[in-house]
């Protein structure tokens, strides 16, 4: 654990970036409250795997959405930070 410590805090060193954002875990809270809501509206799967399909189905559609324009992180700000330490290395 000592021996990660430096790498793992490394995003608190970039300040173009929140780091309430990285270091929370809203994000992944809200995802599984989302499943637990479409799950519960089925209520008995007749499977596991149209279980597994609809939560896959919800996934891909949520990943759909970030990367089409709405994110959490600006990715201008994720770009031009690769580019500078693109320069440094």
């Amino acid at each position: 654990l000592e021996e990660g410590l430096e790498e793992s805090l490394q995003f608190f060193s970039f300040q173009e970036i929140d780091a309430r954002k990285i270091s929370s875990t809203n994000l992944l809270e809200r995802l599984n409250r989302e499943i637990r809501r479409r799950t519960r509206v089925v209520g008995i799967f007749p499977s596991m795997d149209s279980y597994v399909r609809l939560v896959t189905s919800y996934l891909i559609e949520y990943s759909e959405d970030w990367s089409s324009g709405r994110s959490y992180i600006n990715p201008k700000i994720i770009t031009e930070l690769q580019l500078q330490l693109a320069k440094t290395a």
